[in-house]
């Protein structure tokens, strides 16, 4: 009789970055969010070249490649608004009581 393998699995706090432990976790959930709600607009726009992207963001060639790459930790948060500003999208930051088990930040794009 052949034995039953079992593969176990983790519950997921809903952040890739705390589940990983890695420091600043809240913050670079937030990156990844923004970032690729940016990504997804420049798609849409069908901006895939760098040089239109380094046009419509007004950046570098270095930084193009870094967003389109997903490397969001290299942006602060202050940035990545501004990149979605470039984008016509209105940033809005909304603080309010945070209820039990719900991140300490989120991003929600309507």
């Amino acid at each position: 009789m052949k034995k039953k393998h079992t593969t176990g699995y983790e519950v997921s706090s809903g952040n890739v970055f705390a589940d990983l432990g890695l420091k600043d976790s809240e913050s670079l959930l937030m990156r990844a969010e923004l970032g690729h709600q940016i990504l997804k607009i420049l798609k849409s726009r069908g901006l895939k070249k760098q040089k239109d992207v380094q046009d419509v963001l007004d950046i570098g060639q270095t930084e193009v490649s870094h967003l389109m790459n997903a490397r969001y930790h290299r942006f602060s948060e202050a940035r990545l608004m501004a990149f979605l500003n470039k984008l016509d999208r209105k940033v809005t930051v909304h603080v309010s009581r945070r209820r039990k088990n719900e991140p300490l930040q989120e991003v929600v794009m309507a």
